[in-house]
Protein backbone atom coordinates (compact mmCIF):
# COMPACT_ATOMS: atom_id res chain seq x y z
CA UNK A 1 0.00 0.00 0.00
CA UNK A 2 1.18 3.59 -0.66
CA UNK A 3 1.95 6.54 1.48
CA UNK A 4 -1.07 8.11 -0.10
CA UNK A 5 -3.30 5.17 0.42
CA UNK A 6 -2.36 4.79 3.74
CA UNK A 7 -2.98 8.46 4.24
CA UNK A 8 -6.67 8.20 2.56
CA UNK A 9 -7.91 5.74 4.78
CA UNK A 10 -6.21 7.29 8.08
CA UNK A 11 -7.84 10.66 7.22
CA UNK A 12 -11.08 12.97 6.41
CA UNK A 13 -11.37 16.11 4.87
CA UNK A 14 -12.49 19.09 6.45
CA UNK A 15 -14.41 22.38 4.60
CA UNK A 16 -11.66 25.13 4.65
CA UNK A 17 -13.69 27.89 2.76
CA UNK A 18 -16.33 27.57 0.36
CA UNK A 19 -16.98 30.77 -2.07
CA UNK A 20 -19.71 31.50 -4.28
CA UNK A 21 -20.65 34.29 -6.49
CA UNK A 22 -18.42 37.25 -7.30
CA UNK A 23 -15.89 35.96 -5.05
CA UNK A 24 -15.77 32.57 -6.75
CA UNK A 25 -15.48 34.54 -9.93
CA UNK A 26 -12.23 35.80 -8.68
CA UNK A 27 -11.23 32.55 -8.01
CA UNK A 28 -12.00 30.88 -11.11
CA UNK A 29 -10.44 33.98 -13.12
CA UNK A 30 -7.40 33.44 -11.33
CA UNK A 31 -7.52 29.38 -11.92
CA UNK A 32 -8.14 29.92 -15.66
CA UNK A 33 -4.94 32.75 -15.41
CA UNK A 34 -2.25 30.97 -13.42
CA UNK A 35 -3.82 27.31 -13.05
CA UNK A 36 -5.01 25.41 -9.81
CA UNK A 37 -1.57 25.71 -7.81
CA UNK A 38 -2.29 29.11 -7.59
CA UNK A 39 -5.76 29.03 -6.56
CA UNK A 40 -4.77 26.35 -3.80
CA UNK A 41 -2.51 28.63 -2.45
CA UNK A 42 -4.45 31.53 -2.36
CA UNK A 43 -7.37 29.96 -0.82
CA UNK A 44 -4.97 28.90 1.69
CA UNK A 45 -5.26 32.09 3.62
CA UNK A 46 -8.23 30.97 4.69
CA UNK A 47 -7.39 27.76 6.94
CA UNK A 48 -6.74 28.71 10.49
CA UNK A 49 -5.54 25.71 11.40
CA UNK A 50 -7.50 24.17 14.50
CA UNK A 51 -10.11 26.99 14.27
CA UNK A 52 -10.88 25.69 10.93
CA UNK A 53 -10.74 22.60 11.79
CA UNK A 54 -13.26 23.36 15.09
CA UNK A 55 -15.76 25.42 13.09
CA UNK A 56 -16.12 22.36 10.36
CA UNK A 57 -15.99 19.78 13.17
CA UNK A 58 -18.88 21.44 15.28
CA UNK A 59 -21.29 22.70 12.15
CA UNK A 60 -20.18 18.72 10.13
CA UNK A 61 -17.94 20.09 7.28
CA UNK A 62 -16.46 17.13 7.69
CA UNK A 63 -16.26 14.20 4.71
CA UNK A 64 -15.37 10.43 4.28
CA UNK A 65 -14.14 11.80 0.87
CA UNK A 66 -13.93 14.67 -1.34
CA UNK A 67 -17.65 16.30 -1.72
CA UNK A 68 -18.40 16.64 -5.28
CA UNK A 69 -20.57 17.35 -7.79
CA UNK A 70 -20.88 15.97 -11.95
CA UNK A 71 -19.94 19.44 -13.04
CA UNK A 72 -16.68 19.64 -10.68
CA UNK A 73 -13.28 20.07 -11.12
CA UNK A 74 -11.21 18.69 -8.13
CA UNK A 75 -7.57 19.22 -7.82
CA UNK A 76 -5.61 16.89 -5.59
CA UNK A 77 -1.76 17.88 -5.68
CA UNK A 78 0.50 15.29 -4.42
CA UNK A 79 2.35 15.53 -1.28
CA UNK A 80 -0.75 18.64 -0.24
CA UNK A 81 -2.73 18.22 2.41
CA UNK A 82 -5.55 20.23 0.45
CA UNK A 83 -8.17 19.28 -2.43
CA UNK A 84 -9.75 22.22 -4.69
CA UNK A 85 -13.08 21.64 -5.88
CA UNK A 86 -14.97 24.09 -8.50
CA UNK A 87 -17.40 24.73 -10.75
CA UNK A 88 -17.56 26.93 -13.81
CA UNK A 89 -21.09 26.11 -14.63
CA UNK A 90 -22.47 26.83 -11.05
CA UNK A 91 -19.91 29.11 -10.09
CA UNK A 92 -18.30 28.20 -6.69
CA UNK A 93 -15.15 27.33 -5.35
CA UNK A 94 -14.42 24.74 -2.39
CA UNK A 95 -11.63 24.15 -0.54
CA UNK A 96 -10.81 21.12 1.67
CA UNK A 97 -8.28 19.66 3.84
CA UNK A 98 -7.07 16.67 4.92
CA UNK A 99 -7.44 16.01 8.29
CA UNK A 100 -6.56 12.59 10.70
CA UNK A 101 -9.48 10.25 11.59
CA UNK A 102 -10.78 10.51 14.82
CA UNK A 103 -13.68 9.49 17.28
CA UNK A 104 -14.97 12.19 17.76
CA UNK A 105 -15.36 13.58 14.51
CA UNK A 106 -18.99 13.08 12.54
CA UNK A 107 -19.26 12.37 8.86
CA UNK A 108 -21.70 13.82 6.64
CA UNK A 109 -23.04 11.01 4.58
CA UNK A 110 -21.95 10.86 1.09
CA UNK A 111 -25.59 10.70 0.11
CA UNK A 112 -26.28 13.98 1.57
CA UNK A 113 -22.68 15.40 0.76
CA UNK A 114 -23.72 14.93 -2.70
CA UNK A 115 -27.65 16.50 -2.44
CA UNK A 116 -25.42 19.50 -0.47
CA UNK A 117 -22.84 19.98 -3.18
CA UNK A 118 -25.99 20.11 -5.87
CA UNK A 119 -28.65 22.16 -3.91
CA UNK A 120 -25.74 25.12 -2.79
CA UNK A 121 -25.41 25.42 -6.90
CA UNK A 122 -28.40 27.03 -6.88
CA UNK A 123 -28.91 30.56 -5.96
CA UNK A 124 -33.01 30.30 -4.59
CA UNK A 125 -31.50 27.73 -1.52
CA UNK A 126 -29.84 28.55 1.21
CA UNK A 127 -25.97 27.62 1.07
CA UNK A 128 -26.42 23.81 2.82
CA UNK A 129 -22.28 23.81 3.01
CA UNK A 130 -21.47 26.70 5.13
CA UNK A 131 -24.33 29.41 6.39
CA UNK A 132 -23.19 32.79 5.10
CA UNK A 133 -22.53 33.71 8.98
CA UNK A 134 -19.79 31.20 9.53
CA UNK A 135 -18.12 32.04 6.11
CA UNK A 136 -17.66 34.91 7.05
CA UNK A 137 -16.61 34.16 10.52
CA UNK A 138 -14.03 31.49 9.87
CA UNK A 139 -12.21 34.71 7.66
CA UNK A 140 -11.58 37.02 10.77
CA UNK A 141 -8.31 36.83 11.56
CA UNK A 142 -7.82 35.83 15.27
CA UNK A 143 -5.25 38.20 17.29
CA UNK A 144 -3.22 36.04 19.68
Amino acid sequence: MTTRELNERASRWISVTFLQGDEADEVLTMIDRDGATGAIEYLQHWDYGEETTGAALENGYVYDRIPAGSTDRTIESDGSNYALTYSTTFGYVSLLRRHPVDSESELVPASRASAMQTARAHPDVADPWVASRDRYAARRRVAL
